[in-house]
């Protein structure tokens, strides 16, 4: 089998994000925030919903008929607030509409029963 590189920038697809889209929890926020962004490459929005917050989630995605492409992802850093909540900041290259464009957002994650749940975020400079 020939590995492939994971979208997050990744080696290896299989041993990077998709252990964690496979059902493997991530360990942590800034491995969820990486899963994250190749679920949106990878459009596996079963995955990020359920990586969602209960709280702020929702009801549906629809990146069936969503035509960006996801170019790739630089993670700035991780801000650790406490042993159960975290915010990653990170800038997501992407195109859509032919047109090439950068998403620098700060993300907030909270850890529940042992899983990590992306909450919300708010653009950065």
């Amino acid at each position: 089998m020939i590995a492939q590189p994971c979208p997050c920038g990744g080696a290896d697809y299989a041993t990077c994000c998709g252990r964690y889209h496979g059902g493997t929890p991530a360990p942590d926020a800034i491995s969820l925030m990486r899963s994250r962004y190749s679920a949106y490459a990878l459009r596996l929005e079963d995955y990020l919903l359920a990586t969602w917050h209960a709280g702020t989630r929702p009801a549906a995605l629809d990146l069936a008929t969503d035509h960006t492409k996801w170019l790739g992802l630089e993670v700035r850093k991780q801000i650790p607030e406490s042993a159960d909540r975290a915010a990653v900041e990170f800038v997501a290259r992407y195109k859509t509409g032919g047109r090439a464009a950068r998403l620098h957002e700060i993300s907030r994650f909270v850890r529940e029963g042992g899983r990590w749940f992306y909450v919300d975020g708010e653009f950065a400079g």
